[in-house]
């Protein structure tokens, strides 16, 4: 009697907990997470203003935030007065000296003609006066060394006068136009520099947070505003890695939050390739020990707009 009392009061145990335990979830837990834009400037600067404000929603393009652009503007001025210097060398090797100075080799040339012709003169004079013997053969020898050097003379102011109409030689030239180049993409980065001191949203979103107050000055590269596009917002989620075999890319599942009314329909976009234990974000018993994989899907935007980060999800699938 009292083993069989002892066996039936087991038994009664075992049903009492059974009917306590809770009964197995098909879905899982997760929240909102989003893939913020962090906008920054390429340059350093000054912060002259900032044109939005925490929790504004912004279109593609519209401006975000301005840098003091002096130092660029005149980093600008400079190159371009580099190119114009360069546009100048570069066009003075495609002609020739000066107009008064091929005068002056003009007129240089004209007296070495005219002293060249005295100097003939005088060769044959002394020539006629050697072959009647009434002057020895040195005053000719010394009359045929003017007439050659006067000649000599000639040739040579002949070839300046050429040169002096001629333009720099092709490598000098083409010289010149590589540095005409240089100097334009040298203009072209400051140019860039410049723009870039002016910041504008590069997608449609929500301007999330900003960093930075006009009049601070600010690093290249560091973020001055933080925008989440819709299409941005997705669920995450974990996943029992006994589970996980059900589950692939591109799979739908729905999401349900406090007060986001209806179910919004998701396709899961990426699964983790490592496991984890569950994050302490995910405040469920029956999971925290479980070693688990996260999950993503991704809403179409017009529901995306309804999930903010942090915000914690059930997310279950679709049959």
């Amino acid at each position: 009697m009292n083993r069989f009392r002892t066996g039936t009061a087991a038994l009664g145990a075992l049903a009492l907990l059974s009917a306590c335990r809770a009964p197995v979830d098909s879905g899982w837990s997760g929240y909102a997470e989003g893939d913020y834009i962090y906008v920054a400037a390429p340059v350093a600067g000054t912060l002259k203003s900032v044109s939005v404000q925490a929790g504004q929603q912004v279109m593609a393009g519209a401006p975000l935030f301005t840098l003091d652009a002096t130092p660029e503007r005149a980093a600008r001025a400079e190159a371009d007065a580099r190119v114009l210097a360069a546009q100048a060398q570069a066009e003075n090797t495609t002609k020739g000296r000066r107009v008064d100075e091929v005068a002056v080799v003009r007129a240089q040339l004209a007296q070495a003609r005219a002293q060249a012709a005295r100097a003939e003169t005088e060769w044959l004079r002394q020539k006629a006066l050697v072959d009647q013997n009434f002057v020895s053969q040195s005053r000719l020898d010394d009359a045929t060394t003017a007439r050659t050097q006067a000649r000599d003379r000639v040739t040579e102011l002949e070839a300046s006068l050429r040169v002096a109409t001629l333009p720099a030689r092709v490598d000098e030239r083409e010289s010149a136009k590589a540095q005409v180049e240089a100097a334009k993409q040298a203009r072209q980065q400051l140019v860039w520099r410049e723009q870039q001191t002016l910041q504008a949203a590069p997608a449609a979103g929500l301007v999330a947070d900003t960093f930075w107050r006009a009049g601070e000055y600010v690093p290249a590269g560091q973020p001055v505003v933080s925008l989440l596009p819709p299409e941005a917002r997705k669920a995450r989620f974990y996943v029992p890695e006994a589970e996980l075999g059900g589950l692939k890319i591109g799979q739908a599942v729905k999401l349900r939050c406090d007060g986001c009314g209806a179910p919004i329909n998701a396709r899961i976009s990426r699964i983790a390739t490592q496991p984890e234990y569950t994050p302490p974000v995910i405040y469920s018993n029956t999971q925290r020990t479980k070693l688990v994989f996260m999950v993503e899907a991704r809403p179409e935007p017009a529901d995306a707009i309804k999930l903010h980060p942090g915000q914690p999800l059930d997310v279950k699938p679709v049959p």
